[in-house]
């Protein structure tokens, strides 16, 4: 097994974060919306309340939206299309347990007090269920609709970070690119445990050491798994180099799981058609290689929605249950 940094658990944060990462362990989420659309881009989103719902019920560690402002043709997936934030709103209260993640959302291409103000609120009141991703957007149509700078995503990313670290704090006073708070002035509400856990996607235009340094955690993309050891590897050492405790790794999973359990594994866009057997065994050779989290994606799986999902609770949940 890939050993995380020894001696040390990942930190406290918050109870979605306490729940659905524990070192050396691989959790299962689902990636919202909980459908199959695989002829275009946009989903019918049938269902998709009771779905989330199915998936609490039956054991499912977190559900993930996706922030896709615009439908862009050439990106080919418009994710739930509603609003993350107006969405986490609606499943804090209609959900009890399951954490609610959101990866990831575009720090660019919003103003770092809404989206501070905004998680916040909904780990408030989803009491502590928030995992927050963060993303430096790779869609570069959505930049001049916004009469924003794509190349210059990079600096605007890591400012907005910093911006929503220090909103966490009481009445914060500093510099920064997207404002200066002062004179008193504070945000609220406060994030439950008074910090947002803040999950930093792919390279986000940011070096290495920085990202080590800054994230609560790390959301990378399905590879060879030889590799994705050796990646996961050099994560660990660049945490371990900057001082800091172990951090937890993540990745989404596209899925076609076939009746016939036997099915060897065949490729698909960022993931496999194959058998709940082959599912299994490859899951735990994630866990063995460090990945602590996987956020499966059904939109390209053709078996019956409600059936694959019992199918995977009855099957794979039990060797990976929080």
């Amino acid at each position: 097994m890939l050993k995380t940094l020894e001696g040390t658990q990942f930190q406290s944060i918050n109870r979605a974060y306490n729940t659905v990462f524990r070192p050396n362990r691989l959790s299962l989420g689902l990636v919202v919306p909980i459908e199959t659309y695989p002829r275009g881009p946009v989903p019918t989103m049938k269902s998709h309340i009771e779905r989330v719902q199915l998936a609490e019920e039956l054991g499912f560690s977190a559900v993930w939206l996706r922030d896709v402002p615009f439908n862009v043709p050439t990106f080919g997936d418009a994710g739930q299309t509603y609003d993350p934030f107006v969405y986490l709103g609606l499943l804090a209260g209609q959900t009890r347990r399951i954490a609610l993640g959101v990866s990831s959302i575009i720090l660019p291409l919003r103003h770092p007090a809404h989206v501070a103000k905004a998680a916040a609120t909904v780990d408030v009141l989803s009491g502590g269920r928030l995992l927050l991703g963060v993303a430096s957007g790779d869609r570069p149509e959505e930049y001049p609709a916004l009469n924003l700078p794509f190349g210059d995503r990079g600096a605007a990313f890591r400012e907005s970070f910093e911006y929503i670290r220090q909103m966490g704090e009481t009445s914060p006073v500093f510099a920064n690119a997207f404002g200066s708070p002062k004179g008193g002035l504070d945000m609220l509400p406060k994030p439950t445990s008074g910090k947002l856990p803040l999950l930093i996607t792919g390279a986000s235009q940011q070096d290495p050491e920085w990202i080590a340094r800054n994230g609560d955690g790390w959301m990378t993309y399905p590879r060879n798994t030889a590799v994705q050891a050796r990646i996961i590897h050099d994560w660990r050492s660049r945490v371990e180099a900057v001082g800091g405790a172990d951090k937890p790794v993540m990745q989404p999973l596209y899925i076609d799981l076939t009746k016939n359990p036997d099915t060897q594994p065949q490729p698909l866009h960022l993931g496999l058609r194959l058998g709940v057997n082959h599912l299994r065994e490859y899951l735990k050779s994630l866990e063995q290689i460090g990945i602590n989290h996987v956020a499966l994606n059904l939109r390209f799986n053709q078996a019956d929605i409600e059936i694959t999902l019992k199918r995977l609770a009855d099957e794979i949940l039990p060797e990976f249950s929080v």
